[in-house]
């Protein structure tokens, strides 16, 4: 941390690069920055997951003809608070919570069936029709219940190595995209032919079980494939081919919502590595996961969080382990959608949100949970990283854990604000403060705050132009 004497300094030298990367942003600018009116609209976690994405895609939802869902499975979970109940979800797509929307799984998805019929049981009191709503890639993987057993062996393995467990959620998705790599994993699409689908499973599992002994005992792998034959007949009618799916939608003109699970700094290929998700949950998932090409994106949204949070183990240079972090997870109810593990929480990082703006080229950005700050008498945000004496820019994330685990963290320290923001419908209504620290964030990425959440509720999003 910078003395008092030099914060002025890391101050100025990260807005700096903030406007550098701004202007950089700029040249692919896009008319629309908070996806009211785009046509193709992306929102993306912009940190290690949770941020709340969820929220915005469900206001987004309300007005867009198609939502989809581009990667990962049921590792990742959406908390909706919707006519005064609560939804969880971990693979249907948020636009199922409006009635008039298509919703799309795509091919980067790997899907647990089970859950996904789970999910629709409990979306029925809500809409009758939900599963004619849903539609699903007839090139997804079909996640089985031997993945996620070796999952669980896989991480016991893990425990007892030197190097520790890597604290998955064991819902299989790591092993399932192994399946897909080693090309003998099922898809939706050989659901349509039941002729051949137990063959094809027993395979699979034949091969399972030469590399992970026991994993799935023989009267559970028979039980299984009675259950995907019986799966197969409810699913059929959804599975579609998703390429053809999406363009044709695109070419009506009917307006596309994309949705990512987990987050940038969870990316297989741009996360903290090993410490990350199977998928890739940056941009360029969206294209390999759905079939689209850069040039039919109208809008990029990166959510974060108005505070840091990470699930399980990794490096997080901002983590707190004092009453402050203990505060921001008891006020922000930061426990796992999945899991219900408690999540580690810290001051919000600039230099992780400046990283993934770069990867991700947002449009703007939407700071969610701004209320569970209310009370603190101060804040910090980190705005950049120094390494080995030198400061990084604002695309550099260091690959190695043990740089990563070394780099001095700068922070610039704000006034805290004490009055309820909870019922604030405008920027304008938001304490000084509140409005100095969003500025702040603006000005530091150097890309737009467009929406800003004080509050649990769909209705508890403000929409703003700083």
């Amino acid at each position: 941390m910078l003395s008092s004497g030099g914060l002025a300094a890391a101050a100025a030298g990260a807005v700096a690069a903030g406007a550098a990367l701004y202007a950089l942003s700029r040249l692919y600018k896009r008319s629309d920055t908070t996806g009211s009116s785009a046509k193709v609209v992306v929102v993306l976690g912009g940190q290690w997951g949770d941020e709340g994405k969820g929220k915005l895609v469900d206001i987004l939802a309300q007005t867009v003809q198609v939502c989809a869902r581009f990667n990962g499975g049921a590792n990742a979970g959406h908390t909706l608070v919707v006519e005064g109940k609560k939804y969880a979800f971990h693979l249907v797509p948020c636009g199922m919570m409006n009635r008039a929307s298509k919703n799309l799984i795509g091919n980067g998805v790997v899907v647990h069936i089970p859950t996904l019929l789970e999910e629709l049981a409990q979306l029925k009191e809500f809409d009758p029709a939900a599963l004619s709503r849903l539609f699903i890639s007839d090139r997804a993987a079909v996640l089985l219940d031997t993945h996620r057993e070796i999952d669980g062996l896989i991480e016991a393995e893990k425990s007892s190595s030197a190097s520790g467990s890597l604290g998955t959620t064991k819902r299989g998705i790591g092993p399932c995209y192994a399946s897909k790599i080693n090309r003998n994993g099922l898809r939706f699409t050989d659901l349509l032919d039941v002729g051949t689908l137990p063959s094809k499973m027993r395979d699979l599992y034949k091969f399972q079980d030469a590399h992970y002994p026991g994993s799935l005992a023989r009267g559970d792998i028979e039980e299984e494939i009675k259950r995907h034959v019986e799966y197969a007949k409810i699913l059929a009618p959804q599975i579609v081919d998703s390429t053809s799916f999406i363009h044709e939608s695109i070419a009506r003109g009917e307006r596309v919502l994309i949705e990512g699970a987990n987050a940038a700094l969870l990316d297989i290929d741009f996360g903290t590595f090993p410490y990350v998700t199977s998928s890739s949950t940056t941009i360029g998932g969206v294209f390999t996961g759905l079939g689209i090409h850069p040039k039919q994106v109208d809008c990029v949204i990166g959510v974060v969080k108005a505070y840091t949070t990470r699930v399980g183990a990794g490096p997080f240079p901002t983590e707190l382990h004092d009453d402050v972090g203990q505060r921001l997870r008891n006020v922000g109810h930061e426990y796992g959608t999945t899991t219900g593990r408690p999540r580690r929480c810290g001051w919000l990082d600039l230099q992780v949100v400046k990283y993934a703006a770069c990867v991700n080229g947002y449009e703007s950005i939407n700071i969610t949970k701004l209320d569970v700050l209310t009370g603190l008498p101060e804040l910090k945000i980190a705005t950049s990283y120094s390494l080995r004496g030198k400061q990084l820019p604002p695309s550099a994330m260091p690959a190695g854990l043990a740089d990563l685990a070394a780099v001095e963290v700068e922070y610039v320290t704000m006034p805290g604000w004490q009055e309820d923001i909870s019922k604030c419908a405008s920027f304008a209504q938001l304490p000084a403060a509140a409005q100095e620290y969003l500025r702040a964030i603006q000005r530091l990425v150097g890309v737009p705050v467009s929406w800003v959440g004080v509050g649990p509720g769909r209705e508890d999003m403000i929409q703003v132009n700083i």
